[in-house]
């Protein structure tokens, strides 16, 4: 009795977690090695290297294609609204928004324009807008489509009594997610409050599901429940792998030079 009981709470715990789907296996080559990937809430992918930005559907047929020389490196992109993608020019200070044609839907904006000479982070927010995270002033800051300041935290290293050192945030569900890597995963309201502190120490990227924060690590693809406070694992023995997406029902492999979802 006592070992059913056990087989049929590891079948729920497994089954929480993720569930094979019957779809066809993708395989992406990237353009060039140690491109980044980001996924859409559609299945969409979109593939970052140097300067371009390569658009594959659901299916893994490619799309699009966008990239320009002017602005140099593209450091990061959002795909969180796919009809607005931010695309964030850390070196020149720039970001651009793209439809979903990887068209420019908006001119370039200079934060530098607008009194921000030292943004590290960006990302976007709901209803058009977006976050930056200003070094200088240990500041979160929100804009509207039109520039328009809509909030301002304040120095968080005065407000929070820590040093924070910030290398990733993203949006999701009207909360912030700022990593922090000595600290963990700081959440704030579309307010800017101050919500808690997500015990997860020394990541580089992840990614929220339904509240839950799925994060690579030693090889291994783990969910931070956040209800429950329990962490389910999923091992992988392919040592090559960089990192693996959970979205959409799917899994996202990454290699050094390709692409893998299944």
């Amino acid at each position: 009795m006592k070992f059913n009981s056990i087989i049929i709470f590891c079948f729920i715990i497994f089954c929480s977690f993720v569930f094979q789907t019957s779809e066809p296996e993708i395989y992406i080559k990237f353009p060039e090695q140690k491109s980044h990937v980001k996924i859409d809430g559609f299945g969409h992918i979109y593939i970052i290297t140097n300067n371009e930005i390569v658009k594959y559907n659901a299916s893994g047929v490619l799309q699009k294609k966008f990239s320009t020389k002017r602005y140099g490196k593209i450091d990061f992109v959002d795909a969180m609204n796919p009809l607005k993608i931010l695309v964030y020019y850390k070196d020149f200070q720039h970001i651009l928004f793209l439809d979903n044609q990887l068209t420019a839907s908006s001119t370039m904006i200079s934060l530098e324009t607008i009194g921000y000479e030292q943004t590290g982070l960006v990302c976007s927010s709901t209803n058009n807008s977006f976050w930056i995270y200003d070094k200088q002033n240990n500041e979160l800051s929100r804009f509207d489509s039109e520039l328009k300041s809509l909030v301002k935290t304040g120095n968080l290293k005065r407000i929070l009594d820590i040093d924070i050192k910030p290398n990733y945030m993203q949006e999701h569900n009207n909360y912030l997610y700022l990593n922090c890597p000595n600290e963990g995963i700081l959440v704030f309201d579309i307010y800017g409050t101050f919500y808690k502190t997500i015990p997860l120490k020394n990541l580089k990227e992840f990614n929220i599901v339904n509240g839950d924060v799925f994060y690579y690590e030693n090889h291994t693809l783990k969910q931070y429940q956040a209800q429950t406070f329990n962490t389910i694992e999923k091992q992988y023995t392919d040592t090559l792998i960089k990192t693996v997406y959970w979205k959409n029902n799917r899994f996202y492999r990454v290699y050094q030079d390709s692409l893998v979802v299944d």
